[in-house]
């Protein structure tokens, strides 16, 4: 619940925050530069006078929503193409499994790396695109292994001798069965994600200027982090804020819907 407490509060920070000052996050003001945290500007200022505040704001909205999209995302991918490669079994399993294990195998970094400059100045869509496209393998493989020991049972046989779509058996009968395990997986992926934008950013991968999202703020910082902090501990602290909150709600997640992790239970 603390967890919940402080994403939900991140969440609201984020995308109601910058309203509260009256700088945007492009904006300049040339009677400070490299100004330290003041009143006029709460986080100090950059090298050429923009308000860190609201840029810290803008880098965590981009990352927060970057995080969420790959994550739905690369779940739904998971779950459809496992579920659907356990329940048909037969040539689309080994197809649908022949896919897995090639994606599984490809640097996903370097795929990443090589396409991202053919990418610049598209929509950051783009970079959820790409890591949503390498994030779903692994949990489709034990939704896939889940699925063949569900399509053997009672409710799924009675609902195939009524007559029902394969398909709607997939997504009525097995997907659902399988919702905490979900659940838990698409929270977990969030700050993985989250991780991964990040470290794209920081090599010039991601999220390119002049929008901005904490990796580019970090990159940005890293050079004056002892000399002046403030431009790199509030988008660096915020990141780790942000991953450990997800966390704590997986691992919550998991004690509450799945019966057999919670704590003092036993297999």
């Amino acid at each position: 619940m603390a967890g919940l407490v402080v994403l939900v509060g991140l969440f609201a920070f984020a995308f109601a925050g910058p309203s509260l000052s009256r700088w945007g996050y492009a904006a300049q003001d040339f009677d400070a530069f490299l100004a330290p945290p003041s009143a006029r500007h709460w986080f100090g200022t950059t090298q050429i006078g923009q308000d860190v505040y609201v840029r810290t704001m803008r880098g965590l909205q981009k990352s927060l929503v970057i995080g969420l999209l790959v994550a739905v995302f690369s779940t739904g991918v998971a779950a459809l193409v496992g579920g659907c490669a356990g329940y048909f079994g037969g040539w689309l399993d080994r197809v649908l499994m022949w896919l897995v294990d090639l994606l599984l195998v490809l640097p996903a970094f370097l795929v990443i790396a090589v396409l991202s400059p053919g990418l610049r100045g598209r929509s950051w869509l783009w970079l959820v695109a790409l890591l949503a496209g390498f994030g779903w393998m692994i949990t489709a493989r034990v939704v896939r292994g889940v699925a063949l020991s569900l399509r053997e049972r009672e409710f799924v046989q009675a609902a195939r001798f009524m007559g029902v779509p394969s398909i709607v058996i997939v997504l009525r009968h097995l997907l659902p069965n399988m919702s905490s395990f979900l659940i838990i997986n698409a929270t977990v992926n969030v700050g993985v994600a989250v991780l991964a934008e990040t470290g794209l950013s920081y090599f010039g991968f991601g999220v390119q200027p002049p929008d901005v999202s904490l990796g580019t703020l970090i990159v940005e910082g890293t050079p004056s982090a002892l000399t002046y902090p403030w431009l790199f501990h509030f988008s660096a602290g915020l990141l780790i804020l942000t991953v450990l909150a997800v966390s704590v709600v997986g691992d919550g997640l998991r004690d509450a819907l799945d019966p057999h992790a919670g704590p003092g239970r036993t297999r």
